[in-house]
């Protein structure tokens, strides 16, 4: 309950801070969206090919998202000394953490229910037979990025070339997680398809080892 509520709190504060401007949201949504028609002009894929290549395009734009959307997750913080007034509040530091992940997880699952459909049109994919296992592939794998790249966007934000420290930190350790994704991602658009039980556990546990290290040395990843 010490972490629960302080959590929930700070979580509220900043899904009302988003959804009452939509800047970044909508910033993320228009340049994916932008990705996704430009790798379907340039590819011109059939039925199958999209089934091949579409789980790789799809992860690839997520990324893209994840790292634009993640990015100013402390900036905002940083620019009037919120975070200064956030640490010295009764509360355990790695609720702090714990609501950015939570956020950040948000945001991109609300771009992402945005750009299924659109992604099913342009590359001629019917995704409604597999949406349920799809959730949990999209979910596993968005959990995965938001964590991650909640974790090493504090760490980037009190750096010189924070734009370009994100990514460069972010993407080796993501790399298993995007692979599992991807190939559980592909598994389900083939026909038949199928829930390869292998990637979807290699994502689970994947997300399990970075949540329990979070956890475990959160606090650290807030000191000056």
């Amino acid at each position: 309950m010490a972490l629960l509520r302080p959590t929930t709190i700070l979580l509220g504060k900043e899904l009302r801070s988003e959804f009452r401007t939509r800047e970044l949201l909508t910033t993320t949504w228009v340049f994916v969206l932008t990705v996704l028609v430009l790798f379907s002009f340039t590819f011109d894929p059939t039925q199958a090919e999209s089934r091949q290549f579409g789980s790789g395009l799809l992860w690839l734009a997520l990324l893209f998202a994840g790292s634009l959307m993640l990015h100013p997750s402390f900036a905002r913080e940083r620019v009037n000394d919120t975070l200064a007034a956030l640490r010295m509040a009764p509360i355990e530091p790695v609720s702090i953490i714990a609501s950015k992940i939570l956020a950040n997880l948000c945001f991109l699952l609300v771009a992402e229910i945005l750009l299924l459909p659109i992604f099913a049109v342009i590359y001629n994919l019917s995704l409604v037979p597999i949406l349920g296992p799809l959730a949990l592939v999209l979910l596993l794998g968005t959990l995965a990025l938001s964590t991650v790249g909640t974790v090493f966007s504090a760490i980037s934000s009190r750096a010189r070339m924070r734009e370009l420290l994100l990514p460069i930190l972010m993407l080796p350790l993501l790399a298993p997680a995007l692979i599992a994704s991807t190939e559980a991602t592909r598994g389900l658009l083939e026909d038949p398809p199928v829930l390869s039980l292998s990637w979807t556990g290699l994502l689970a546990a994947f997300d399990i080892i970075f949540l329990t290290v979070t956890w475990l040395f959160g606090e650290y990843l807030l000191e000056e």
